[in-house]
């Protein structure tokens, strides 16, 4: 990725549970207090690249035992519950409203954190749910866009048009791709018919 990248930009802005194992004087306005100093055991949601560097610096004193200024939980997308619900039924569940980089916040939570079922689950869905992402690519892509609606036969409202609502930034393009292929591919083979 590009240092410009929005979606990296944006997914380390995404938020981290973060509890502070050190006292730190003057960041008491992270937890309301400002000009106070920001008591061991205080949780705060930090912005992932804060969170990061916070978790991987160390004090370097004897009498913090080199403590690492915070630790960090897996964020609100990844919790239990909805791992839990990866694993039932990976199309039910609606990654963008967990966070518009999925993807791209879980890879870099997998980075940092050692969750071996985390990081089967998430193959697993994403496996699960590329496939039904290409089925509805492969349905929208292929009509030629000569009146006929783009070979689209999910119709409105229907289930769907609520799964491809739910995709994640990653999965969009994914999405967009595969649909872009296919329309090429549709108009390629009726240029090769009527040759």
């Amino acid at each position: 990725m590009s240092y410009y990248d929005i979606d990296s930009i944006l997914t380390d802005a995404e938020k981290i549970p973060c509890t502070f194992q050190l006292d730190v004087p003057e960041l008491g306005y992270l937890d309301n207090s400002p000009g106070q100093t920001l008591k061991a055991g205080a949780r705060v949601a930090l912005p992932l690249w804060l969170a990061e560097l916070l978790a991987i610096t160390s004090t370097g004193s004897s009498d913090d035992q080199n403590k690492s200024y915070v630790a960090f939980d897996l964020p609100h997308a990844l919790r239990n519950d909805v791992v839990q619900a990866l694993k039932a039924e990976p199309l039910a569940v609606p990654l963008r409203d967990q966070s518009a980089h999925f993807y791209s916040l879980a890879t870099h939570m997998m980075d940092l954190s050692e969750e071996p079922e985390l990081s089967a689950t998430l193959r697993k869905t994403f496996v699960r749910r590329a496939a039904e992402i290409a089925l509805h690519a492969r349905k929208l892509g292929g009509g030629t866009g000569k009146g006929d609606e783009g070979g689209s036969n999910l119709g409105v409202g229907g289930a769907g048009e609520e799964f491809l609502r739910g995709l994640d930034e990653w999965e969009r393009r994914l999405f967009r791709k595969a649909h872009d292929g296919t329309r090429a591919g549709k108009e390629w083979m009726e240029k090769i018919k009527k040759n």
